[in-house]
């Protein structure tokens, strides 16, 4: 990369905040007002009103109601959000509206005879004040993060020219913006793309795009190149679909309409949908989350499998318990992975130069069996907890890892692909029998087909089928040396 693509690739911050996960936050956080100023109030108007069945169905249609109004009112919109007498009105007029329907049902129904009108007014009273209390300092929060960078989407212009001026010009022409242009990609030289577009230095061809987009955490990359070059546009493809971003294809210049499905919109500007990133906002949520509670309970559960395994491998051979590997992480960074050591200490292979194949004196006794039975994985729970692995992903690979003095990203086009995810303990290529040796170009030719299939289609209830199936496939050891 050049001096100025690293300086940018630095300068951005790494502790950005999802968007769909900020706007669910504060629904739950609306939610929880809404009950917790119902509740008091009910309380507070004894006769145990607040357990009583009728005030808690008041209470859930108040939150239905309320939660429904302010979604049509848009105030879960980060723009929203950011204005502050503006949400304010939007939540009060949503919470107003959720009363008034009240106060035609306690006109015209007997409720009042059950819940006086005072009651009501109060809990109007008592969540309104909290609501845009808790609004104006979420305003003043959103613009802090805005202003610092943490509410935007980093984005790179692949291609150059009066195209992607007029494109630069169009987005940041857009109210409300939060795209962010890091620079410029683009492979022609500088007398048919300039060295500075609308403001924007082209920051190196599209070799050092890759490179800059895993450094820079780059969330979307546009390529603004007419659609009509199509042997152009899939060339690019070929080489930037590898990485966990975004990828969409300008239609700003072509002037073309599309259907909302396969096409989406920046303010006014549409684009074409050709690679989403996976596993993102609220499926990255619930996936670690899902990670935490599993791998915490499975380290409880297999504690005595891994004490006895350490006490087996210290006295079977000198040298330490477990062993570290450098391994390929999620984006291509390099991780330390955790295994029970299986090797003889002093004939250990950290760095993967040689394959272990059947019968390898480099193996102990100890280590054949764990191997066998994948014992040696377990401390990789460990990683899943410091958040390196995953319990379900592409099983991380050794960094010079290969077959036949080639490496596995020589052999397999599109291999750094199975990275666009966090690596997994275990995974869907290793449940089919895609394990242990891989002395062919098949074997992982096949293991990364698995692997991106698994991407492509990945769910909770796949990963729950995955761990499932997994102690069942292990009992093969048939290529587990």
């Amino acid at each position: 990369m050049s001096a100025d693509a690293l300086r940018i690739a630095d300068s951005l911050r790494s502790d950005g905040i999802s968007r769909p996960v900020l706007e669910g936050v504060v629904r739950l956080a609306d939610a929880v007002m809404v009950l917790a100023t119902g509740l008091a109030v009910f309380a507070l108007a004894g006769s145990g009103a607040a357990t009583g069945a009728l005030p808690l169905a008041l209470l859930a249609v108040g939150l239905v109601s309320a939660l429904a109004f302010f979604h049509a009112f848009d105030c879960y919109q980060v723009p929203v959000m950011r204005a502050g007498l503006a949400q304010a009105g939007r939540i009060a007029g949503g919470w107003t509206l959720v009363f008034a329907i009240a106060a035609i049902a306690i006109a015209t129904t007997p409720l009042t005879a059950h819940v006086p009108a005072s009651v009501f007014g109060a809990w109007y009273v008592a969540g309104l004040a909290g609501l845009v209390g808790m609004r104006f300092l979420l305003s003043r929060l959103v613009r802090s993060w805005m202003a610092s960078g943490r509410l935007e989407r980093r984005a790179v212009i692949v291609g150059g020219g009066t195209a992607a001026a007029d494109l630069i010009h169009e987005l940041e022409s857009q109210k409300d913006n939060d795209i962010r242009i890091c620079g410029i990609f683009d492979d022609r030289a500088n007398d048919r793309s300039p060295a500075v577009v609308a403001g924007y230095p082209k920051l190196g061809n599209i070799d050092a795009l890759v490179e800059f987009a895993r450094r820079a955490r780059i969330d979307m990359l546009i390529v603004c190149i007419p659609l009509r070059a199509e042997k152009r546009v899939l060339e690019l493809l070929r080489k930037l679909w590898v990485l966990p971003i975004d990828i969409r294809l300008s239609a700003h210049t072509d002037k073309m309409r599309f259907r909302s499905r396969g096409s989406s919109f920046i303010g006014t500007v549409p684009f074409v949908d050709v690679v989403e990133k996976p596993i993102t906002d609220w499926d990255m949520v619930a996936k670690r989350v899902f990670d935490v509670v599993v791998a915490s309970l499975a380290i409880v559960a297999l504690a005595p499998v891994m004490l006895a395994t350490a006490i087996a491998i210290r006295l079977d051979s000198k040298g330490p318990v477990l062993f570290r590997q450098k391994r390929y992480g999620f984006n291509n960074e390099i991780i330390d992975v955790l295994k029970f050591r299986s090797m003889y200490h002093d004939m250990a292979d950290p760095a993967a130069k040689k394959v272990v194949t059947k019968g390898d004196p480099r193996v102990t006794k100890v280590g054949r069996f764990i191997r066998r039975t994948s014992i040696d994985e377990l401390p990789q729970l460990f990683n899943v907890l410091a958040g390196t692995l995953s319990l379900v992903g592409p099983r991380p690979h050794a960094v010079n890892a290969h077959t036949n003095d080639q490496t596995w990203d020589e052999v397999v086009y599109g291999y750094f692909a199975r990275h666009k995810v966090k690596p997994g303990v275990t995974g869907w290529a290793q449940i089919n029998g895609w394990r242990g040796e891989v002395d062919t170009q098949e074997k992982i030719q096949k293991r990364v087909e698995f692997d991106l299939y698994y991407i492509e289609n990945w769910s909770i209830l796949f990963d729950i089928k995955i761990l499932a199936l997994t102690p069942v496939r292990l009992l093969n050891t048939e290529n587990a040396y």
